[in-house]
């Protein structure tokens, strides 16, 4: 590199302080542009030079054209030769024997310029002598000049595929204020033996770039999920929620579908939709037995103003373990905590829920679940679709709708949905509705106690912020370090 820079530097001096284009500069035309730009580069941290780049079109020949050169004739040229020194003429296959594939290619050309004929399976030359090789005169000037005057020539080499336009690049370098014939070497910084010396007094230092950026700490970074997860949990905490303790990813079936009135032959339940657990198989049986056999009654024959659901319900069947299908698992066993000292109260949970479904672009088989739940006195439905109004306002998410819908554990129940501007069209984004009396009663609560509950996946909002079509680039082995670190956190304002 050094002798690179001081060539550099004497070319520079010796052409008048201006090199008008490094690439007519024979001296540095052949040498890479990315070596002579880290070059120039180096001398221009130092003043010596300024330099701005050039970037120009230039025919190059292709390996075939670079093999006829250095055959020193075409193929049209070498057929023709061969069959003027064969007195009596050529055969086609003695040709190819001669030439190889370049006499098939020959071949053609020279008819087409009416060097040859055919007699019988012989070729005759039309002419006395050797014609003159045009084509490779005109690849010995596109190699000097990287250009050929006949716009129609460049037109029918690129047509034979012999050459091949390139943009290269090359500079213009002129004095800097600090040129010099000598490079000195800038200290950058002052050491314990510079000070002893007192050589700091008269060395030169490299000047500081206050432009440049520094050098990116090593760290880790927040996936785009728990980004978009803390902006909802900054919301609930706004709106006075309390955080529920989801980390508990195995229930029972009890606390997973008994307890919130799903009946033990509903669809959610076979082995299709749920994982279900080998090791241990069951749970033990809640030690309230009151409560117990209340949700046994409200399933058999109904109780609290409900004619259940007629079937025998299965102890076995309900303590299956399973990986929890839904955080409203954890919501029922807050509620029935609640039943011990009723009052009104604000939960809310974002964790992990498993399914047991296909893989596709927007179904995994674990995501994240968005719940809040509410417990006040008297609250009715018109406090449910406020509220979810006002939640939802603070993503910027207004003008919402409303669909009724059918949960086993809500009623009424209520889907929610909002215009997507970018889709142009009505999306669902979350599912709501009032926890179902036989449900609150059988915990304890008192009947004026209602409760509203909602949900919606993690994951959706996520993809919509942050441009994702595929759920399998947001969670798996298929996501992006690059795209996690790279992304800033996200902000809810406009969801959709």
């Amino acid at each position: 590199m050094s002798d690179l820079l001081s060539k550099i530097l004497k070319l520079v001096d010796s052409n008048n302080g201006v090199i008008q284009n490094t690439l007519q500069a024979p001296e540095l035309a052949n040498i890479d542009s990315n070596t002579l730009h880290s070059a120039l580069s180096s001398l221009w941290s130092k003043e010596m030079v300024n330099f701005t780049k050039i970037e120009q079109d230039q025919w190059v020949l292709t390996k075939e054209a670079e093999e006829y050169l250095k055959a020193g004739a075409t193929p049209e040229v070498q057929v023709v030769d061969e069959v003027l020194k064969a007195l009596e003429g050529l055969t086609i296959s003695q040709l190819k024997e001669k030439l190889g594939p370049v006499g098939i290619v020959g071949q053609g050309k020279a008819f087409k310029n009416k060097w040859l004929s055919k007699d019988g399976d012989k070729l005759i030359a039309q002419v006395k002598d050797l014609p003159t090789d045009f084509v490779l005169q005109e690849l010995e000037t596109i190699k000097k000049t990287g250009s050929l005057d006949d716009k129609k020539e460049l037109v029918e080499l690129k047509k034979r595929k012999l050459i091949n336009l390139m943009k290269i690049v090359g500079y213009k370098i002129e004095k800097g204020p600090k040129f010099a014939l000598e490079i000195v070497n800038l200290e950058t910084d002052i050491t314990s033996d510079m000070i002893m010396n007192q050589s700091w007094k008269t060395a030169q230092f490299k000047p500081y770039n206050f432009n440049s950026e520094g050098v990116y700490p090593q760290s880790g970074a927040l996936h785009p999920l728990n980004k978009v997860r803390e902006e909802f949990r900054q919301i609930f905490f706004s709106m006075g929620f309390t955080e529920m303790p989801s980390n508990q990813y195995v229930e029972s079936g009890f606390w997973n579908f008994d307890t919130l009135f799903v009946p033990q032959q509903h669809p959610a339940r076979d082995l299709q939709d749920t994982f279900y657990l080998k090791d241990p198989v069951k749970a033990k049986e809640p030690e309230d037995k009151e409560y117990w056999n209340n949700v046994k009654q409200v399933h058999q024959e109904g109780k609290y103003g409900s004619i259940g659901y007629r079937y025998p319900w299965s102890a076995d069947e309900s303590l299956r373990m399973v990986l929890r299908t839904h955080t409203t698992a954890i919501s029922s066993a807050l509620l029935y905590k609640l039943a011990q000292d009723p009052k009104p109260t604000r939960l809310f949970s974002i964790d992990r829920v498993f399914r047991n479904e296909a893989v596709d672009a927007t179904h995994l088989a674990e995501f994240h679940q968005v719940e809040g739940v509410i417990a006040g006195y008297d609250i009715t439905l018109g406090d449910l679709i406020g509220f979810m109004d006002d939640f939802f306002g603070k993503m910027g998410v207004d003008n919402l709708r409303f669909k009724a819908a059918y949960n086993p554990y809500t009623e009424p129940s209520l889907e929610i949905f909002a215009y997507h501007k970018g889709l142009k069209k009505w999306v669902e984004i979350g599912n709501s509705g009032m926890f179902r009396p036989e449900m609150l009663e059988t915990m304890g609560l008192p009947s004026n106690l209602r409760v509203l509950g909602w949900g919606l996946s993690l994951e959706r909002p996520t993809m919509i912020k942050y441009g994702v079509s595929n759920i399998r680039e947001l969670l798996g082995h298929k996501v992006s370090l690059d795209f996690i670190e790279s992304n800033p956190a996200a902000r809810l304002d406009e969801l959709l």
